[in-house]
C-alpha cells in the first residue's frame, strides 16, 4: 500500500536513512530536485533504487515545467516557458495547440527514459501579471487559452505514458505574494473566482486529468483556511461542485504559507483531513520525520489507492534508442525552436 506522505531527498543517493524512511508505511512517492540530480545516468540509478525498496513501488516525481523552473537541465531538453507557447498561440492557434502537445510529450518521455513517473505539471493558473512566483509558468491570461493549451499539455504527457498535475487550485496567479514566502490573500468572492480562474481547472477535471495539486492561498470570501488546508474547496468545490474524482496533492507543507496550520503532523492531519489523499514534505526532514513519528498509520482506502497508483508511468523507453528516433529528434528541434523565437516574449 502507499501511504499518504512524499518525501524529499538530500542528495544523488539513497543513504541508509533514507532507505528506512522510505519503507516507512506512511510513505507514498518521491520528490526530486536539482540537488538530486547529476546527470541522467546517475538519475536512473537512483530512481531504479527507489522503485526496489518496496511493493508497490513509489511514485517517483518532479517540477519539470519547462522555464525556470525546471530541475533536471544538463542532458535533458531546455523546455520553453510555457508562456511562451501561449504567445504562439495567440499569432497561431493551431500551432500553440501543437507545440503545447509536443513539449508535454517531449518533457514526459525524457523523464520516463530516466524512470520518472511524473512531472508536477501543467501549471493552470492564469497570467495576470500579478505573481512573480507564477509569471511565465502560465500559458496565458485567458482561461479559455489556458484551458486549450494545457488540455493539449495533458494529451503529449498521456501519449508519453504519464499522468498529468493541474495546478494550483483554484489558482494562484491573481495574488501578488510569494506563497513559499509567506500566506498570500485573494479578497475575491467565489463568484469572481469561478468566472475566471477556477475555469481552467473545471475543464481539465472535465477532460479526466488525473491529478490536482492545491494552493496554499486564502481565500476568505470562501473559507477561513487556504485552499490546501480547506474542505470547502476541496470537497465542496473540487469533488462535488466540479466533479474530480483523481488524486488531490497539497503543495509543499514546508512553505512558509503553510505554518499558520500548526507543527508538521498538525499541517499534515489539516490537509488529509480537508481532502488531500497525498501530502508533500520536500525540504525539512527533521518536520518529514516527526510526521512519521506522530501520524497515525494509513488507512486501506481502495480508492485513494487506485488514485495513487494511476500516476506510476506507463512504458519505459531505452534513453539511447529515445534520442536516435526521428520522433525525439524532431520535437527537440521544434520545442527548442519555440524557447528561442523573439516574438513570444508575451507580457500581459
Amino acid at each position: 500500500m502507499l501511504g499518504p506522505l512524499m518525501l524529499g531527498l538530500q542528495g544523488c543517493e539513497l543513504s541508509a536513512e533514507e532507505r528506512e524512511l522510505l519503507r516507512h508505511p506512511l510513505v507514498g512517492g518521491v520528490i526530486l530536485f536539482t540537488r538530486n540530480y547529476h546527470d541522467p545516468q546517475q538519475l536512473r540509478a537512483l530512481t531504479q533504487a527507489i522503485g526496489e525498496l518496496r511493493q508497490p513501488r513509489l511514485l517517483v516525481t518532479v517540477d519539470q515545467e519547462g522555464g525556470r523552473v525546471q530541475r533536471f537541465r544538463e542532458g535533458f531538453t531546455r523546455l520553453p516557458p510555457v508562456r511562451r507557447l501561449g504567445a504562439i498561440y495567440d499569432r497561431d492557434r493551431r500551432r500553440g495547440l501543437w507545440l503545447a502537445r509536443l513539449s508535454g510529450w517531449l518533457m514526459a518521455i525524457e523523464l520516463r527514459a530516466c524512470g520518472v513517473d511524473s512531472s508536477f505539471a501543467p501549471v493552470l493558473d492564469l497570467d495576470r501579471g500579478l505573481s512573480t512566483v507564477i509569471g511565465e509558468r502560465a500559458f496565458h491570461f485567458d482561461p479559455q487559452a489556458v484551458a486549450a493549451l494545457a488540455g493539449a499539455y495533458v494529451i503529449g504527457m498521456g501519449r508519453a505514458g504519464m499522468e498529468a498535475t493541474g495546478k494550483h487550485f483554484p489558482g494562484h496567479g491573481s495574488v501578488r505574494a510569494d506563497s513559499h514566502c509567506e500566506l498570500p490573500e485573494d479578497p475575491r468572492e467565489l463568484a469572481a473566482i469561478s468566472a475566471q480562474d477556477l475555469q481552467p481547472f473545471a475543464e481539465l477535471a472535465r477532460r479526466g486529468i488525473a491529478a490536482i495539486m492545491a494552493a496554499h492561498v486564502r481565500y476568505p470570501q470562501v473559507a477561513a483556511e487556504p485552499a490546501s488546508f480547506s474542505p470547502t474547496w476541496l470537497r465542496e468545490v473540487l469533488r462535488h461542485r466540479l466533479g474530480f474524482q483523481g488524486l488531490v496533492l497539497s503543495d509543499d507543507l514546508d512553505m512558509l504559507a503553510a505554518a499558520g496550520a500548526g507543527t508538521a503532523e498538525e499541517r499534515a492531519a489539516a490537509a488529509l483531513r480537508a481532502g488531500c489523499d497525498l501530502v508533500l514534505a520536500c525540504n525539512d526532514r527533521a518536520a518529514a520525520c516527526h510526521m512519521l513519528d506522530h501520524l497515525p498509520p494509513p488507512v486501506a482506502d481502495p480508492v485513494t489507492q487506485g488514485r495513487l497508483l494511476r500516476m506510476h508511468g506507463r512504458g519505459r523507453p531505452a534513453a539511447e534508442r529515445l534520442q536516435a528516433s526521428r520522433q525525439w529528434r524532431r520535437a527537440v528541434a521544434m520545442v527548442s525552436a519555440g524557447a528561442d523565437d523573439p516574438l513570444a516574449d508575451r507580457q500581459v
